[in-house]
């Protein structure tokens, strides 16, 4: 029990911290998008890459708008298997980020991070939303 009391906070920590990182993305993005294009680029391709980020920052805010509602509505807050996903996902993530944004990374890197630190707790999180709705008959 005491793991579990411990990992409550630090997993809603992480999530703020990631959720944090992110809004911050959103502010200072034109440095990682023009780390995306060559040299020499047209205003075509800068809005088409900025485009691409902005849809996965949506998004990314999507997943935590659904991970913050099972876990502040307590369907999976309590859960441990999901609490250490989403706490090493979210932690991953907020390291991953400050470097994305400090070091100005591609933007394409983006993309991982989204797919491994976004997605995976979010599709353990709907996966547990449709074990309770669905199978708790």
């Amino acid at each position: 029990m005491a793991v579990l009391n411990g990992l409550v906070p630090a997993r809603f920590l992480t999530i703020v911290a990631h959720l944090v990182l992110i809004i911050v993305l959103f502010w200072s993005r034109g440095d990682n998008v023009q780390a995306c294009l060559p040299k020499y680029y047209t205003n075509t391709e800068y809005e088409r890459k900025d485009t691409q980020l902005i849809i996965g920052l949506s998004v990314s805010l999507g997943l935590f708008l659904l991970e913050l509602i099972g876990f502040i509505g307590g369907l999976s807050m309590f859960l441990p298997t999901q609490g250490f996903i989403s706490t090493f996902s979210h932690a991953s993530a907020a390291v991953s980020l400050a470097y994305f944004i400090q070091d100005s990374w591609e933007c394409d890197t983006f993309w991982y991070i989204f797919s491994f630190c976004s997605c995976l707790p979010a599709i353990v999180e709907i996966i547990i939303f449709m074990g309770v709705c669905c199978c708790n008959r």
